[in-house]
């Protein structure tokens, strides 16, 4: 009995050290994960949403690329939920409220959009809601990462923002070829109603949450509202005036509001090289698995490089690499022998790596900047930035776009986008110098204290704005 024991601690001190990077998998824990693991599950409707937009409601790829746009909003005002959550709790509670309602929208959006959508304002409502269900658990669990990572060693810094988008990546992982593999077999309608049972999984875990009420005094709750507001709008004003948080945001902003081919491409690889949903489903199932292996890599050798570091060497290989999607829209691979099918999925796992390893540290960073006190609201708002530079991405490539007259049915000029759009990536290196200096990066959590409740009570002058990936969380 004693060496059954013995064995059973040994498993569970391992799955702690090398499933959670040594964090106890206690049940709120696990409810943090299953929330973003929900937000990768979701991904089984993004191919459904994409051929929904172009077959069924025949929009063009600018059309797309706006409507994209709209739906983007709820990640852009992404702060203010932040906000709301950390100042004017409900019943008591600034968490797990938010929790439940949000799934529950995000149910209701995807219902919506499987049983009454017809028009493209329509499915733009629908998608937009579906969005502020995902902008609105994201929020929420973030500020309790961010919590957490607090308190983490510069030694384990991001081991629990890496679990955290492992969960994410997994749950994509799990559904990224099934999401082909239904549209193969089933319409996009019944695929959306699929989806619809996921956000409710959010709604359950919320439950988890080891959450004090934070007024027990109901007629007290009103001031004490009043107090908690003014405060975190002392302390964010305070936070965004200082260099080390507004210099290393202005360079993510850059980094990331370079234009993207990518709407263009999914037509190309549609309507010219007519890639099946089926196949599609199994691209995104080798770009999910590299979105874990570029977060196991960064985990293992890459979470003490110095920042600047990390940003250069990513950005200079992904221009290159993404240099070798010329060979595919010039038809050049097959010159060369190489299957269309087989490049794309190889050029999709390399590109998706690499990315993901440039993007971890910008998680690392922004959890370090956050004061105590406003975390859901400085991280919303820090990460808003990576987001609202997204949607100017697209926004930049589809005006490219059209000024190259692509089309859904013209890709003469695809090859110049692609040019483009990866020398592009490059303008950020010469401002690499605001991001911390490698002596600085460990003295970030201690050189940004909560600023004093006295020095000021007014309004943040404007929200900076987020779309992580509209495409992958949106879709």
């Amino acid at each position: 009995m004693l060496i059954h024991s013995s064995g059973l601690s040994k498993v569970k001190d391992s799955v702690k050290q090398k499933i959670f990077f040594g964090h106890e998998p206690s049940a709120e824990l696990i409810a943090i994960l299953t929330v973003y693991f929900v937000q990768g599950i979701l991904g089984l409707a993004r191919l459904a949403v994409s051929f929904f937009l172009k077959d069924e409601l025949l929009l063009s790829p600018t059309q797309v690329s706006a409507l994209l746009g709209i739906v983007a909003l709820p990640w852009i005002i992404k702060p203010v939920f932040g906000f709301i959550s950390d100042g004017l709790p409900i019943f008591g509670y600034r968490r797990r409220p938010y929790l439940i309602l949000s799934g529950i929208l995000g149910t209701i959006s995807w219902v919506s959009l499987a049983t009454l959508v017809h028009t493209t304002w329509a499915a733009t409502l629908a998608i937009a809601l579906g969005s502020l269900s995902v902008a609105v658990s994201d929020v929420i669990v973030d500020s309790l990462v961010v919590e957490r990572a607090r308190a983490e060693s510069q030694a384990d810094a991001g081991s629990l923002q890496s679990i955290c988008w492992g969960a994410s990546a997994f749950g994509g992982l799990i559904t990224a070829y099934f999401s082909g593999w239904l549209l193969e077999h089933f319409s996009t309608h019944t695929v959306f109603l699929i989806t619809a049972v996921f956000p409710l999984l959010v709604s359950a875990v919320a439950w988890l949450i080891a959450e004090s009420p934070v007024n027990k005094s109901a007629e007290n709750s009103s001031q004490n509202n009043s107090v908690s507001v003014k405060h975190q709008l002392s302390q964010l004003r305070q936070a965004v005036t200082q260099k080390a948080i507004w210099l290393p945001t202005a360079f993510v902003f850059i980094w990331q509001a370079t234009p993207t081919a990518d709407s263009a491409f999914f037509f190309f690889t549609t309507n010219e090289l007519h890639f099946a949903p089926e196949f599609l489903g199994r691209v995104r199932l080798v770009t999910n698995l590299a979105s874990l292996v570029g977060i196991w890599i960064f985990q293992r050798y890459l979470k003490s490089l110095p920042f600047r570091v990390i940003f250069g060497w990513s950005t200079v290989l992904s221009a290159a690499l993404g240099m070798t999607m010329l060979l595919l829209v010039t038809h050049t691979n097959r010159a060369l022998g190489i299957d269309d099918h087989w490049f794309s999925l190889g050029d999709s796992l390399i590109l998706t790596v690499m990315g993901q390893i440039a993007y971890m540290p910008v998680l690392v960073l922004a959890a370090r900047l956050c004061p105590p006190g406003v975390e859901a609201t400085l991280f919303a708002l820090l990460m808003s930035v990576s987001n609202l530079a997204g949607m100017v991405s697209y926004e930049f490539g589809a005006i490219i776009m059209h000024w190259l007259g692509i089309t859904e049915t013209n890709f003469d000029s695809l090859w110049l986008l692609v040019m483009i759009t990866n020398l592009s990536t490059l303008l950020p290196l010469p401002f690499l110098n605001w991001l911390p200096a490698a002596e600085d990066q460990s003295q970030i959590s201690t050189a940004l204290q909560p600023a004093s409740a006295t020095q000021g009570e007014a309004f943040l002058p404007e929200l900076i704005t987020d779309v992580e990936a509209t495409i992958t969380r949106v879709n």
